[in-house]
């Protein structure tokens, strides 16, 4: 039986751990700049700046899902922005990423957000054929822009 719950100081090592297997999967395996120290203030200081909950059963942890809120000036009210699913190569199929999105819906629902949103890549067909079975909707018109590093120091002057 899949168990969903929120992460908690403790996890903070298993979502790094899960960080990395996404960012292989993902084809970036050197990307992950993150540390536990990292996390755990992101996730527990004094003013988080995201949550996670973790997917786990009887034989340990699963997968998790790692989530913020947003804002919608059309809609006048928050948002729950999805940052990362990943479920572990041997639980996928069995129902853990619907689980945990399930449980996200819930959560917004329950916080009052307009929206549920994520991003997935253009070559994960897998998760796109899933994401469109539970009534998700692909914004074809809208594409992610991403500003970084020596760029995003040269834009802000300094």
């Amino acid at each position: 039986m899949t168990v969903i719950r929120s992460a908690t100081v403790a996890d903070v090592g298993t979502i790094l751990r899960f960080v990395r297997e996404l960012a292989a999967f993902e084809r970036e395996p050197d990307a992950v700049e993150a540390t536990e120290p990292m996390l755990q203030e992101a996730l527990f200081g004094e003013k988080p700046a995201a949550e996670a909950l973790i997917a786990e059963n009887a034989e340990g942890p699963l997968g998790f899902a790692l989530f913020f809120h947003n804002f919608s000036t059309w809609t006048g009210k928050r948002g729950l922005y999805l940052e990362d699913l990943y479920v572990t190569p041997d639980a996928r199929g069995q129902g853990v990423g619907g689980a945990l999105l399930a449980h996200l819906a819930g959560m917004a629902l329950d916080r009052g957000c307009a929206r549920f949103e994520w991003s997935v890549l253009d070559w994960n067909a897998d998760a796109i054929a899933f994401y469109r079975k539970v009534g998700a909707v692909g914004m074809e018109d809208w594409t992610i822009q991403r500003m970084s590093g020596a760029a995003l120091v040269r834009l802000a002057g300094r």
